[in-house]
């Protein structure tokens, strides 16, 4: 791991830094190229822009480990509301939750109560022209410790409900295996390549690495298998030459474009968007917004550290 990298990521596990930093003028400036704003106002008007492209949206509000019932609570009913404005609006929106922002660390049972109520109110949305599976919640995976109960409670959560997704990360060992599993269930996954700072012994230290090890996840989850088992798969990558690689792939397995479905970050590539857009594929864009958006900024950041760079540029902008 590059030392930029590493130290982005030690930044984004910094409470002090999560305090102070966001008060200096130029890391807002440099934020404000990955957020829309910090309100949930904000997060559906960039929504509402994408949609005239004919891109769909993933709306999630920033947070993780709540610290009490209150305030998870509070997580749960602001994403419950930003459900009735997704819906009462139209939009082409899906939402991604952390467990852990709604209650995770404080009582397994108490979080997945919280996770259903999301994942029944977006299913009420459904329509013959939205079905239920284009109203997924999906769950965010978090850094490592994480993952085992990340699964459990998607698990549980799908037995009742086929609108739940899930995310899992590329570089660590064990995906193999767990996208294996997702798949003979006929999952709901997102594809990542990973962004917390996480041990050589269970996670890929090399790039290069991390890249062949998406690329064979990729194929697994459009596997005729995967298909079969009607697996929604989503490709949360910027790597152009990870997306043209899927893209060829695909097409020599005779999958349709819009059978392929890549995801971004708002703010990022906004051309290669509406590319694969007017090519036919399937096109979302992850909009972040909320207050606590500090760790997220420094974990985007070090997923293309040359992003540092911007950082710095800002530091000397007027």
């Amino acid at each position: 791991m590059s030392l930029v990298r590493r130290t982005l990521l030690e930044a984004s596990q910094s409470p002090w830094l999560s305090q102070r930093a966001p008060r200096l003028g130029f890391v807002r400036r440099t934020a404000k190229r990955f957020l829309p704003g910090e309100t949930m106002d904000a997060a559906l008007a960039a929504a509402s822009h994408l949609a005239e492209d004919g891109i769909a949206t993933l709306l999630t509000h920033l947070g993780e480990n709540v610290a009490d019932r209150a305030g998870a609570e509070v997580a749960t009913a602001h994403y419950l509301a930003l459900l009735d404005r997704i819906h009462g609006a139209g939009l082409p929106s899906e939402i991604s939750v952390k467990l852990t922002q709604l209650g995770l660390d404080l009582d397994t049972e108490f979080c997945l109560a919280n996770l259903v109520k999301l994942i029944e109110r977006s299913r009420a949305a459904s329509s013959p022209s939205r079905p239920p599976e284009r109203n997924t919640v999906w769950i965010d995976m978090e850094h490592s410790p994480y993952v085992d109960i990340t699964l459990e409670l998607y698990r549980r959560a799908r037995g009742a409900h086929a609108n739940a997704g899930v995310c899992v990360q590329a570089y660590l060992y064990r995906t193999e295996n767990d996208v294996a599993r997702l798949v003979s269930l006929g999952a709901a996954v997102r594809l990542v390549k990973g962004a917390y700072n996480e041990p050589s012994e269970i996670a890929f230290p090399r790039k290069a690495d991390v890249d062949g090890n998406y690329f064979r996840l990729a194929q697994m989850l459009l596997s005729a298998e995967a298909r079969r088992a009607g697996v929604r798969a989503a490709f949360a990558t910027h790597d152009k030459r990870l997306i043209a690689r899927i893209s060829a792939w695909a097409a020599a397995e005779g999958i349709e474009r819009g059978a392929v479905e890549f995801e971004m970050l708002y703010g990022v590539q906004p051309a290669e968007q509406l590319r694969l857009t007017r090519e036919g594929y399937r096109t979302s864009v992850l909009v972040s917004y909320g207050t606590a958006w500090f760790p997220w900024f420094m974990r985007r950041l070090a997923e293309r550290p040359a992003n540092a760079w911007f950082l710095a540029r800002n530091l000397f902008a007027r």
